[in-house]
């Protein structure tokens, strides 16, 4: 086959008849046509040329070209996969990754993007995606990629935790206060998830030090209490009353008593 490539983020080539089809795009892993894609894509040519190598794996792909477009689409129809530009002209794709997450969908989300950096794939990754792929690319491996995904076992989404006002996503890690994202460092968030995991019950300082902390760790005694007054002032950011509650000499403990 000889070369036809007109995009530089993808790899093609010319079929026998002609159409210009990705290398790769053939009856190898085909897929059923029951599998439904949504491709989030602001550059038309790429997307055609993606949707017409999709279509020949035998995938059924549809094309939102923003943000509207994209959360009209997965509010409408159940996707298999979604394949998510970052750079949209209506935002960043971070923030439809985080929505899909934050709304319990548990849809794979793949990140195509131009953007590089190590910096960039972990925020990618921490936003929900579930794989991130940059351009340029190589179609066969953008399919195997896709296989893969689709191999995986239906994501179970992890409740939300909800003690009176304050709400823990363990799948995305963010807290909110009300309406009000609280941002916690990990061992914070690992404290307060303990914590509302056992909502209602006194948790001793011992039984959260034991959690989140390695038994190798010879920092501060009271590292303990001085995570959970970090806590408490990032949680008093609506100016309501402190959830957490101390109980003098055994531990702490958040909700009513159980």
């Amino acid at each position: 086959m000889g070369a036809a490539a007109t995009r530089p983020d993808v790899t093609v080539t010319s079929t026998p008849e002609g159409t210009s089809t990705p290398e790769g795009a053939g009856d190898i892993g085909r897929i059923s046509d029951e599998m439904r894609l949504l491709l989030v894509e602001d550059d038309e040519a790429l997307a055609g040329v993606v949707r017409r190598g999709l279509a020949e794996e035998g995938y059924a792909v549809d094309h939102a070209a923003d943000l509207v477009d994209a959360r009209h689409a997965l509010a409408e129809q159940t996707y298999d996969l979604a394949i998510v530009d970052l750079g949209l002209p209506d935002g960043d794709g971070l923030a439809l990754c985080r929505e899909v997450r934050e709304s319990g969908r548990t849809v794979p989300v793949m990140v195509l993007t131009a953007r590089d950096g190590l910096s960039d794939k972990v925020a990618g990754l921490d936003a929900g995606a579930d794989d991130y792929l940059t351009k340029p690319f190589d179609f066969p491996e953008l399919t195997a990629r896709i296989r893969a995904l689709l191999r995986r076992p239906a994501r179970v989404h992890a409740p939300v935790l909800e003690v009176d006002d304050v709400r823990l996503d363990p799948a995305s890690r963010r807290v909110w206060r009300g309406a009000v994202a609280v941002p916690l460092t990990p061992r914070e968030f690992a404290l307060l998830e303990y914590l509302m995991r056992h909502a209602g019950t006194v948790v001793s300082r011992s039984e959260l030090y034991d959690h989140v902390w390695s038994a190798d760790y010879d920092g501060l005694s009271n590292v303990v209490d001085v995570h959970i007054a970090n806590i408490r002032r990032k949680l008093a950011v609506t100016g309501a009353d402190d959830p957490l509650v101390t109980v003098r000499g055994v531990g702490y403990r958040i909700g009513d008593p159980a």
